[in-house]
Protein backbone atom coordinates (compact mmCIF):
# COMPACT_ATOMS: atom_id res chain seq x y z
CA UNK A 1 0.00 0.00 0.00
CA UNK A 2 1.24 3.35 -0.82
CA UNK A 3 1.55 5.92 1.86
CA UNK A 4 1.41 9.34 2.42
CA UNK A 5 3.04 12.14 4.50
CA UNK A 6 0.99 14.64 6.12
CA UNK A 7 0.07 17.95 7.80
CA UNK A 8 -2.85 18.23 10.00
CA UNK A 9 -4.44 19.66 13.36
CA UNK A 10 -4.54 17.82 16.79
CA UNK A 11 -7.42 17.74 18.56
CA UNK A 12 -8.29 17.56 22.70
CA UNK A 13 -9.60 14.21 22.07
CA UNK A 14 -6.78 12.84 20.23
CA UNK A 15 -7.58 13.16 16.87
CA UNK A 16 -5.52 13.87 13.84
CA UNK A 17 -7.26 15.49 11.13
CA UNK A 18 -5.11 15.99 7.93
CA UNK A 19 -5.34 19.51 6.55
CA UNK A 20 -2.71 18.76 3.86
CA UNK A 21 -1.23 15.95 2.01
CA UNK A 22 2.37 16.80 1.37
CA UNK A 23 3.56 13.93 -1.00
CA UNK A 24 2.55 9.73 -1.97
CA UNK A 25 5.49 7.47 -1.09
CA UNK A 26 4.81 4.80 -3.87
CA UNK A 27 5.07 1.37 -2.66
CA UNK A 28 5.49 -0.13 -6.37
CA UNK A 29 3.44 -2.81 -5.91
CA UNK A 30 1.23 -3.52 -9.07
CA UNK A 31 -1.74 -5.05 -7.15
CA UNK A 32 -2.00 -1.31 -5.50
CA UNK A 33 -4.30 1.08 -7.34
CA UNK A 34 -2.03 4.14 -6.09
CA UNK A 35 0.98 2.72 -7.21
CA UNK A 36 2.76 3.65 -10.93
CA UNK A 37 2.99 0.06 -10.93
CA UNK A 38 -0.58 -0.95 -11.08
CA UNK A 39 -1.73 -1.80 -14.82
CA UNK A 40 -3.82 0.23 -16.32
CA UNK A 41 -6.61 -0.66 -17.25
CA UNK A 42 -6.92 -3.32 -14.92
CA UNK A 43 -10.71 -5.27 -16.19
CA UNK A 44 -12.30 -6.71 -12.71
CA UNK A 45 -10.29 -4.27 -10.76
CA UNK A 46 -9.90 -5.81 -6.84
CA UNK A 47 -6.51 -4.26 -6.14
CA UNK A 48 -5.68 -1.97 -2.91
CA UNK A 49 -7.40 1.00 -3.28
CA UNK A 50 -6.80 2.26 0.30
CA UNK A 51 -3.72 4.16 1.71
CA UNK A 52 -1.35 2.62 4.44
CA UNK A 53 -1.18 4.40 7.37
CA UNK A 54 0.63 7.91 7.03
CA UNK A 55 4.74 7.96 6.79
CA UNK A 56 4.49 11.19 8.36
CA UNK A 57 2.23 13.47 10.71
CA UNK A 58 3.37 17.03 10.88
CA UNK A 59 1.16 18.78 13.59
CA UNK A 60 0.90 22.52 12.74
CA UNK A 61 -2.17 23.21 14.94
CA UNK A 62 -3.20 21.96 18.25
CA UNK A 63 -7.20 22.25 19.10
CA UNK A 64 -8.22 21.96 23.00
CA UNK A 65 -11.68 21.42 21.56
CA UNK A 66 -12.89 18.26 20.50
CA UNK A 67 -12.74 17.26 16.77
CA UNK A 68 -15.52 17.86 14.24
CA UNK A 69 -16.49 14.27 14.23
CA UNK A 70 -16.43 13.49 18.47
CA UNK A 71 -18.09 17.03 19.27
CA UNK A 72 -21.99 16.30 18.54
CA UNK A 73 -21.37 13.06 20.93
CA UNK A 74 -19.35 14.10 23.62
CA UNK A 75 -21.10 17.87 23.66
CA UNK A 76 -24.38 15.94 24.50
CA UNK A 77 -22.78 13.91 27.43
CA UNK A 78 -21.45 17.08 29.30
CA UNK A 79 -24.75 18.33 29.65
Amino acid sequence: MCRLETEGTKYGCGHYIITKKLRKLDCENQWCIHSVMHRNPCHGCACDRYFGPDASETITAVRPEFCPECYPYYSKRRR
